[in-house]
């Protein structure tokens, strides 16, 4: 089993990246803060444009480690990920496959059949734990829903008529997303799910975290030698890491939304980690970004029973399984590919 290993995650605007021999040197204002052996990181994430220096470039190469690059509010900028590794056949493979309309149905369907059923098993808990102060009759229709989706989803051969399912069933299991909140309801009032840009502090910190598991999934996958641009749910555009969003797809549910819910609910969140700009975005201040990718790290550690390698695994490892199961299903070492499901 891979290693699970750190992510640096660079927040100050004013921070600059350079190496001394095996060392990671982060700088300000030309003064060394710290030194991180190169060794210990898995990823290097940059939310600034101060930018690296290119002997780290170098380093980073040398070490298979991918430097990314995103705005102070989580938007991609790019990415280094020296040489591409994998076998070209496994990349040729996948391209096969995602031209064929059929293979696309079929792990869009697998992949949609997780998501949905992870997204009801949320809400079953919802139900279980708080059955006595929600409105039990809307949860129930919308578990019983989303159950229905999933039994027709086999039937549907158009990746348009799923991607109408999954269209249906986000909003069904969104309209819910407010009765999952116990604490600091007034703070944290979710009505709707808003992205570009996140119109409340749920929604910023729901399309910040999007934005962590989305660029830990990208690595995880090329990592396994398979194109995160070339996915089969979503259809390719340029830019657009298509592959690493279908896989999220299924794990939305339990990495990122049960995430968030905790911190609102356990209190290592406030409104005042967040700020309002003038076109009414909210944000997640420097210290609330602080916040959450400590509390991020630290859920990563957390171990899980993976449902189909029998194994546990760190939380932090979930997006290179799921990689390495779809690039053995790609290469036809296994009969289908194992979505996660709870």
């Amino acid at each position: 089993m891979r290693k699970l290993l750190n992510t640096l995650y660079i927040l100050n605007e004013d921070y600059y990246l350079a190496c001394e021999r095996e060392n990671i040197l982060i700088k300000q204002d030309g003064k060394v803060l710290k030194r991180l052996p190169i060794h210990i990181l898995e990823g290097i994430v940059c939310f600034n444009y101060m930018g690296v220096s290119p002997g780290l470039i170098k380093l980073a190469n040398n070490h298979g480690i991918t430097i990314t690059f995103l705005t102070p509010n989580g938007q991609m900028c790019g990415r280094f990920t020296g040489i591409t590794s994998g076998n070209v056949m496994l990349r040729r493979n996948q391209y096969r496959k995602a031209d064929i309309e059929a293979e696309r149905i079929n792990i869009s369907s697998r992949i949609l059949i997780a998501k949905i059923n992870n997204s009801r098993k949320i809400l079953m808990r919802l139900k279980r734990d708080y059955k006595q102060s929600i409105d039990i009759i809307k949860v129930n229709e919308s578990i019983d829903y989303l159950k229905k989706q999933i039994l027709i989803i086999p039937e549907n051969k158009s990746l348009e008529l799923l991607r109408g399912i999954e269209g249906d069933c986000a909003r069904r299991y969104f309209q819910l997303f407010d009765e999952m909140i116990r604490s600091q309801k007034e703070d944290f009032k979710f009505v709707v799910r808003s992205k570009r840009p996140p119109l409340n502090r749920v929604n910023a910190l729901l399309s910040y975290c999007y934005s962590i598991l989305s660029y830990e999934t990208q690595v995880a996958l090329e990592s396994v030698g398979l194109d995160s641009y070339v996915g089969f749910f979503h259809s390719d555009r340029p830019g657009r890491a298509s592959l690493a969003l279908d896989i999220i797809e299924e794990l939305r549910g339990y990495v990122v939304d049960r995430f968030v819910i905790n911190l609102i609910n356990l209190n290592k969140i406030k409104k005042e980690d967040f700020e309002v700009k003038e076109n009414g975005a909210v944000l997640l201040s420097k210290k609330g970004k602080e916040k959450v990718i400590s509390e991020w790290q630290i859920r990563k550690q957390k171990e899980i029973m993976h449902p189909f390698i029998k194994e546990k695994i760190p939380l932090g490892l979930l997006p290179y399984v799921q990689s390495q199961l779809l690039s053995r299903y790609i290469r036809g070492d296994i009969d289908s590919y194992p979505p996660f499901i709870l």
